[in-house]
């Protein structure tokens, strides 16, 4: 048995799927994706995912997206490669603007929606945080909508594993800290926990949510001054969940945080209660 991929509600093995290369999403970028963990062959938080993936797509102006019907193929997918789905895996799903002109404008085309998965490699203890060189523009027109156009996020993950870090950290153009490039940052002052807020730039990730929804946090703009003097910094992603930063640039944090340990504890459980809270 091979692995299937989902594209436009059909069931494919998955070298055998194939998207127009005339696809907007592939020609210019025009799409928006959500990367979900997939535990025990069940998605986490599939309905927030959806949920922002819609929100997303309303951002830059796309068909909108049946919740339902993608629930439903997601479902599929993962009930048909059941025997093949290892215990931690991630699921993409990505919808973009259809067959397009290889330009800017849009035809009045059907939406690609695509579903994959892959294995899911545990995340390692902590983080190295490296400040990327590129500053975040505020104010952009896709500013809160997780678009398939990562370039800078590429770019930025580049630099810093160039110099030995595992992630990016990304400040935006008030020089106050954003995100990561695939993760939302917390910093820890005693029992006090700060974010930046989504006015900064940073998108409303959907592990940040639910740490916002279960735990005390205060969202604020931080700069690199205050990340210095905190305690401690934490990452969060669906694939991360809580993850303790080691080191941001040259600064070295204890390795090990009390309340980020606790939360970490906290989280997991929460989480193995409702896979779809």
């Amino acid at each position: 048995m091979k692995p299937h991929a989902g594209i436009n509600g059909q069931l494919v093995e998955r070298d055998s799927a194939l998207v127009s290369v005339f696809d907007h999403g592939f020609t210019v970028g025009d799409g928006v994706f959500e990367t979900c963990k997939v535990v025990n062959g069940e998605v986490f938080a599939l309905s927030r995912h959806l949920k922002r993936l819609a929100k997303s797509a309303e951002i830059i102006g796309l068909d909108p997206v049946d919740a339902i019907k993608a629930k439903t193929f997601v479902q599929e997918l993962l009930r048909t490669d059941k025997a093949l789905i290892p215990q931690l895996a991630r699921l993409r799903i990505t919808y973009t603007a259809g067959v397009g002109p290889l330009g800017s404008d849009r035809l009045n085309s059907k939406p690609t929606l695509v579903c994959v998965w892959d294995p899911l490699t545990p995340p390692a203890k902590s983080a190295t945080l490296i400040t990327s060189p590129w500053p975040r523009a505020l104010g952009q027109a896709a500013q809160g909508a997780k678009t398939t156009s990562y370039i800078e996020n590429v770019l930025a993950l580049r630099y810093a594993k160039s110099r030995g870090g595992t992630e990016a950290l990304i400040f935006n153009d008030a020089a106050n800290a954003c995100e990561g490039t695939g993760s939302n940052l917390f910093a820890v002052f005693g029992e006090r926990v700060l974010t930046p807020s989504l006015a900064d730039g940073c998108l409303a990730g959907i592990t940040r949510e639910l740490i916002l929804e279960w735990f005390e946090v205060t969202e604020t703009s931080l700069t690199a001054s205050q990340l210095l003097h905190a305690d401690g910094l934490f990452l969060s992603s669906t694939t991360r969940d809580i993850q303790q930063v080691a080191q941001f640039d040259d600064h070295e944090y204890a390795p090990t945080n009390a309340l980020v340990k606790r939360w970490q504890q906290e989280f997991k459980a929460r989480a193995n209660q409702n896979l779809d809270p």
